[in-house]
Protein backbone atom coordinates (compact mmCIF):
# COMPACT_ATOMS: atom_id res chain seq x y z
CA UNK A 1 0.00 0.00 0.00
CA UNK A 2 1.15 3.53 -0.78
CA UNK A 3 -0.24 7.03 -1.34
CA UNK A 4 -0.69 8.54 -4.78
CA UNK A 5 -0.03 12.28 -4.47
CA UNK A 6 -0.99 14.76 -7.16
CA UNK A 7 0.43 18.27 -6.84
CA UNK A 8 -1.10 21.17 -8.75
CA UNK A 9 1.67 23.53 -9.78
CA UNK A 10 1.49 26.77 -11.72
CA UNK A 11 3.82 28.88 -13.83
CA UNK A 12 3.13 32.48 -12.83
CA UNK A 13 4.40 35.92 -13.83
CA UNK A 14 7.04 37.31 -11.50
CA UNK A 15 4.98 39.92 -9.68
CA UNK A 16 8.13 41.58 -8.35
CA UNK A 17 8.82 42.80 -11.88
CA UNK A 18 5.48 44.36 -12.77
CA UNK A 19 5.48 46.89 -15.62
CA UNK A 20 2.83 48.97 -17.37
CA UNK A 21 2.39 46.16 -19.92
CA UNK A 22 1.33 43.62 -17.30
CA UNK A 23 -2.36 43.68 -18.29
CA UNK A 24 -4.07 43.44 -21.65
CA UNK A 25 -6.95 45.70 -22.65
CA UNK A 26 -9.44 42.86 -22.14
CA UNK A 27 -8.46 42.57 -18.47
CA UNK A 28 -6.38 39.40 -18.73
CA UNK A 29 -2.75 39.08 -17.68
CA UNK A 30 -0.20 39.76 -20.40
CA UNK A 31 2.04 36.85 -19.44
CA UNK A 32 4.41 37.47 -22.32
CA UNK A 33 5.43 40.81 -20.78
CA UNK A 34 6.62 39.30 -17.49
CA UNK A 35 9.24 36.69 -16.58
CA UNK A 36 7.68 33.34 -15.64
CA UNK A 37 8.53 31.57 -12.37
CA UNK A 38 7.37 28.57 -10.32
CA UNK A 39 4.58 29.73 -8.00
CA UNK A 40 6.36 29.89 -4.60
CA UNK A 41 3.85 28.08 -2.40
CA UNK A 42 3.41 25.33 -4.99
CA UNK A 43 7.03 24.44 -4.22
CA UNK A 44 5.99 23.92 -0.59
CA UNK A 45 3.06 21.75 -1.73
CA UNK A 46 5.45 19.68 -3.84
CA UNK A 47 7.84 19.28 -0.92
CA UNK A 48 4.95 18.11 1.29
CA UNK A 49 4.02 15.50 -1.32
CA UNK A 50 7.62 14.29 -1.48
CA UNK A 51 7.70 14.02 2.32
CA UNK A 52 4.52 11.89 2.23
CA UNK A 53 6.14 9.61 -0.35
CA UNK A 54 9.33 9.43 1.71
CA UNK A 55 7.37 8.29 4.79
CA UNK A 56 4.89 5.76 3.38
CA UNK A 57 5.87 5.24 -0.25
CA UNK A 58 3.85 5.98 -3.35
CA UNK A 59 4.08 8.33 -6.28
CA UNK A 60 4.13 12.08 -6.86
CA UNK A 61 2.60 13.50 -10.04
CA UNK A 62 2.90 17.20 -10.87
CA UNK A 63 0.09 18.61 -13.02
CA UNK A 64 -0.19 22.09 -14.48
CA UNK A 65 -2.52 23.93 -16.80
CA UNK A 66 -1.12 26.33 -19.36
CA UNK A 67 0.62 26.70 -22.73
CA UNK A 68 3.39 24.30 -23.80
CA UNK A 69 6.05 26.54 -22.21
CA UNK A 70 4.60 25.57 -18.81
CA UNK A 71 6.42 22.25 -19.27
CA UNK A 72 9.40 24.04 -17.75
CA UNK A 73 7.93 23.88 -14.23
CA UNK A 74 7.05 20.22 -14.76
CA UNK A 75 10.72 19.58 -15.53
CA UNK A 76 11.63 21.56 -12.41
CA UNK A 77 9.17 19.40 -10.44
CA UNK A 78 10.93 16.28 -11.69
CA UNK A 79 14.31 17.79 -10.82
CA UNK A 80 13.03 18.05 -7.26
CA UNK A 81 11.66 14.51 -7.10
CA UNK A 82 8.29 14.23 -8.87
CA UNK A 83 7.82 10.90 -10.67
CA UNK A 84 5.66 12.24 -13.48
CA UNK A 85 4.57 15.47 -15.13
CA UNK A 86 1.23 16.15 -16.83
CA UNK A 87 0.39 19.28 -18.81
CA UNK A 88 -3.20 20.29 -19.52
CA UNK A 89 -3.06 22.59 -22.52
CA UNK A 90 -5.88 23.75 -24.76
CA UNK A 91 -6.70 27.10 -26.37
CA UNK A 92 -10.31 26.55 -25.32
CA UNK A 93 -9.16 26.88 -21.68
CA UNK A 94 -7.81 30.42 -22.23
CA UNK A 95 -9.12 33.16 -19.89
CA UNK A 96 -10.33 30.62 -17.31
CA UNK A 97 -11.02 32.15 -13.91
CA UNK A 98 -10.68 30.20 -10.67
CA UNK A 99 -14.01 28.40 -11.12
CA UNK A 100 -13.11 27.15 -14.61
CA UNK A 101 -9.52 26.40 -13.62
CA UNK A 102 -10.57 24.31 -10.63
CA UNK A 103 -13.01 22.38 -12.83
CA UNK A 104 -10.37 21.63 -15.48
CA UNK A 105 -7.77 20.59 -12.90
CA UNK A 106 -10.29 18.39 -11.08
CA UNK A 107 -11.02 16.60 -14.38
CA UNK A 108 -7.27 16.02 -14.81
CA UNK A 109 -6.91 14.74 -11.24
CA UNK A 110 -9.80 12.32 -11.80
CA UNK A 111 -8.01 10.93 -14.84
CA UNK A 112 -4.66 10.62 -13.02
CA UNK A 113 -6.12 9.10 -9.85
CA UNK A 114 -5.14 10.51 -6.45
CA UNK A 115 -5.26 9.71 -2.76
CA UNK A 116 -3.94 13.11 -1.67
CA UNK A 117 -4.13 16.28 -3.76
CA UNK A 118 -1.86 19.16 -2.74
CA UNK A 119 -1.96 22.80 -3.84
CA UNK A 120 -0.07 25.88 -2.76
CA UNK A 121 -2.18 28.11 -0.52
CA UNK A 122 -2.51 30.62 -3.36
CA UNK A 123 -0.85 31.81 -6.54
CA UNK A 124 0.93 35.16 -6.57
CA UNK A 125 -0.71 36.32 -9.81
CA UNK A 126 -4.31 36.15 -8.58
CA UNK A 127 -3.91 35.86 -4.78
CA UNK A 128 -7.42 34.41 -4.47
CA UNK A 129 -6.66 31.11 -2.65
CA UNK A 130 -9.81 29.76 -4.30
CA UNK A 131 -8.64 27.01 -6.66
CA UNK A 132 -7.72 24.46 -3.97
CA UNK A 133 -11.01 24.68 -2.04
CA UNK A 134 -13.02 24.70 -5.27
CA UNK A 135 -11.21 21.55 -6.43
CA UNK A 136 -11.97 19.81 -3.13
CA UNK A 137 -15.68 20.51 -3.67
CA UNK A 138 -15.60 19.17 -7.23
CA UNK A 139 -13.59 16.10 -6.22
CA UNK A 140 -15.80 15.48 -3.14
CA UNK A 141 -12.69 15.36 -0.96
CA UNK A 142 -12.26 16.56 2.64
CA UNK A 143 -10.31 19.84 2.64
CA UNK A 144 -7.61 21.10 5.00
CA UNK A 145 -6.36 24.62 4.27
CA UNK A 146 -3.34 26.56 5.55
CA UNK A 147 -1.32 23.42 6.31
CA UNK A 148 1.96 24.31 8.00
CA UNK A 149 3.16 20.91 9.23
CA UNK A 150 2.80 17.19 8.47
CA UNK A 151 2.80 15.70 11.95
CA UNK A 152 1.97 12.09 11.11
CA UNK A 153 1.34 10.21 7.89
CA UNK A 154 -0.30 6.82 7.39
CA UNK A 155 -2.19 5.13 4.58
CA UNK A 156 -5.54 5.82 6.28
CA UNK A 157 -5.10 9.39 7.55
CA UNK A 158 -2.86 12.42 7.86
CA UNK A 159 -2.34 14.38 11.07
CA UNK A 160 -1.79 18.01 10.13
CA UNK A 161 -1.07 21.30 11.85
CA UNK A 162 -2.87 24.20 10.21
CA UNK A 163 -2.53 27.92 10.75
CA UNK A 164 -5.67 29.70 11.96
CA UNK A 165 -4.32 33.24 11.99
CA UNK A 166 -3.84 33.83 15.69
CA UNK A 167 -2.70 30.31 16.47
CA UNK A 168 -2.80 26.78 15.13
CA UNK A 169 -4.83 23.60 15.39
CA UNK A 170 -4.10 19.92 14.79
CA UNK A 171 -6.56 17.99 12.64
CA UNK A 172 -6.82 14.43 11.36
CA UNK A 173 -7.74 14.18 7.68
CA UNK A 174 -8.89 10.88 6.20
CA UNK A 175 -7.31 9.73 2.95
CA UNK A 176 -8.34 10.72 0.28
CA UNK A 177 -8.17 14.47 0.99
CA UNK A 178 -6.99 17.78 -0.46
CA UNK A 179 -4.50 20.08 1.25
CA UNK A 180 -3.48 23.67 0.62
CA UNK A 181 0.04 24.29 1.89
CA UNK A 182 1.63 27.47 3.26
CA UNK A 183 5.14 28.75 2.64
CA UNK A 184 5.95 28.19 6.32
CA UNK A 185 5.23 24.45 6.08
CA UNK A 186 8.69 23.38 4.99
CA UNK A 187 11.86 24.29 3.13
CA UNK A 188 11.73 22.88 -0.41
CA UNK A 189 14.63 20.55 -1.11
CA UNK A 190 17.18 21.52 -3.77
CA UNK A 191 17.20 19.91 -7.19
CA UNK A 192 19.09 16.62 -7.35
CA UNK A 193 21.90 16.85 -9.89
CA UNK A 194 21.29 13.35 -11.23
CA UNK A 195 17.63 14.13 -11.78
CA UNK A 196 18.53 17.41 -13.48
CA UNK A 197 20.87 15.62 -15.86
CA UNK A 198 18.14 13.10 -16.68
CA UNK A 199 14.97 15.16 -16.79
CA UNK A 200 16.37 18.25 -18.49
CA UNK A 201 15.75 16.25 -21.66
CA UNK A 202 12.13 15.44 -20.75
CA UNK A 203 9.78 16.81 -23.41
CA UNK A 204 6.11 16.99 -24.31
CA UNK A 205 4.74 16.05 -27.73
CA UNK A 206 4.54 19.72 -28.77
CA UNK A 207 8.17 20.30 -27.78
CA UNK A 208 9.25 17.17 -29.65
CA UNK A 209 7.39 18.31 -32.77
CA UNK A 210 9.03 21.75 -32.59
CA UNK A 211 12.49 20.26 -32.15
CA UNK A 212 11.98 17.96 -35.12
CA UNK A 213 10.71 20.85 -37.28
CA UNK A 214 13.76 22.96 -36.34
CA UNK A 215 16.22 20.14 -37.01
CA UNK A 216 14.56 18.80 -40.20
CA UNK A 217 13.21 21.90 -42.00
CA UNK A 218 13.37 20.30 -45.44
CA UNK A 219 11.88 16.92 -44.53
CA UNK A 220 8.37 15.90 -45.56
CA UNK A 221 5.51 16.01 -43.09
CA UNK A 222 5.42 12.21 -42.98
CA UNK A 223 9.14 12.05 -42.20
CA UNK A 224 8.78 14.63 -39.44
CA UNK A 225 5.82 12.75 -37.95
CA UNK A 226 7.72 9.47 -38.00
CA UNK A 227 10.76 11.04 -36.33
CA UNK A 228 8.57 12.67 -33.67
CA UNK A 229 6.89 9.31 -32.98
CA UNK A 230 10.26 7.59 -32.59
CA UNK A 231 11.55 10.26 -30.23
CA UNK A 232 8.39 10.12 -28.13
CA UNK A 233 8.64 6.33 -27.83
CA UNK A 234 12.27 6.64 -26.72
CA UNK A 235 11.37 9.18 -24.03
CA UNK A 236 8.42 7.08 -22.83
CA UNK A 237 10.73 4.08 -22.43
CA UNK A 238 12.99 6.16 -20.17
CA UNK A 239 10.13 7.72 -18.19
CA UNK A 240 11.01 11.14 -19.59
CA UNK A 241 7.92 11.93 -21.64
CA UNK A 242 5.73 14.78 -20.36
CA UNK A 243 2.12 13.91 -21.10
CA UNK A 244 0.04 16.70 -22.61
CA UNK A 245 -3.75 16.48 -22.47
CA UNK A 246 -6.39 18.66 -24.04
CA UNK A 247 -9.90 19.19 -22.70
CA UNK A 248 -11.25 16.23 -24.65
CA UNK A 249 -8.60 13.94 -23.15
CA UNK A 250 -9.84 14.72 -19.63
CA UNK A 251 -13.56 14.53 -20.63
CA UNK A 252 -14.18 18.16 -19.68
CA UNK A 253 -17.53 19.83 -20.36
CA UNK A 254 -16.59 22.84 -22.53
CA UNK A 255 -19.39 24.96 -21.07
CA UNK A 256 -17.41 24.95 -17.79
CA UNK A 257 -14.09 25.91 -19.38
CA UNK A 258 -12.43 29.09 -20.60
CA UNK A 259 -14.43 32.28 -20.96
CA UNK A 260 -17.73 30.42 -21.18
CA UNK A 261 -17.18 28.82 -17.79
CA UNK A 262 -15.79 31.92 -16.09
CA UNK A 263 -18.30 34.21 -14.35
CA UNK A 264 -15.51 36.59 -13.29
CA UNK A 265 -15.33 39.60 -15.61
CA UNK A 266 -12.78 42.43 -15.41
CA UNK A 267 -14.44 45.71 -16.43
CA UNK A 268 -11.69 48.18 -15.65
CA UNK A 269 -8.02 48.27 -14.71
CA UNK A 270 -6.69 51.15 -12.66
CA UNK A 271 -3.08 51.91 -11.84
CA UNK A 272 -2.85 53.06 -8.22
CA UNK A 273 0.14 55.17 -7.21
CA UNK A 274 0.69 55.77 -3.51
CA UNK A 275 2.07 59.23 -2.78
CA UNK A 276 3.59 60.20 0.52
CA UNK A 277 2.29 63.15 2.54
CA UNK A 278 4.06 65.54 4.85
CA UNK A 279 6.29 64.07 7.49
CA UNK A 280 8.82 65.17 10.07
CA UNK A 281 11.93 63.43 11.21
CA UNK A 282 13.09 63.38 14.82
CA UNK A 283 16.63 62.41 15.74
CA UNK A 284 16.97 59.12 17.73
CA UNK A 285 18.07 60.97 20.84
CA UNK A 286 16.46 61.82 24.16
CA UNK A 287 15.87 65.39 22.94
CA UNK A 288 14.30 64.10 19.70
CA UNK A 289 11.96 61.77 21.58
CA UNK A 290 10.93 64.66 23.88
CA UNK A 291 10.04 66.78 20.82
CA UNK A 292 8.06 63.89 19.30
CA UNK A 293 6.04 63.29 22.47
CA UNK A 294 5.42 67.02 22.81
CA UNK A 295 3.97 67.24 19.29
CA UNK A 296 1.82 64.17 19.77
CA UNK A 297 0.38 65.75 22.95
CA UNK A 298 -0.17 69.11 21.23
CA UNK A 299 -2.24 67.57 18.39
CA UNK A 300 -4.10 65.31 20.88
CA UNK A 301 -2.79 62.06 19.38
CA UNK A 302 -1.86 61.04 22.93
CA UNK A 303 -2.55 62.51 26.32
Amino acid sequence: MAIRCVVCVKQVPDTKRITGDAMKEDGTVNRAALPAIFNPEDLNALEAALEIRDRVGGTVTAVTMGPPVACEILRQSMFLGADRGVLVTDRRAAASDTLATSYILSCAVNKIGADVVLCGRQAIDGDTAQVGPQMAEKLSMPLVTYVEQLQDVSIEKLRLQRNIGNGWEVVDAPVPCLLTVMDTANTPRPSAIRRVMKYKKALSSAEIAKAVADEMPDASDDAKAAEATNRQAALEAKGMFIEAWNLDDISADLSWCGRNGSPTKVHRIQSVVLAGGEYREFPPTEEGMTQLVGELIDDHTIG
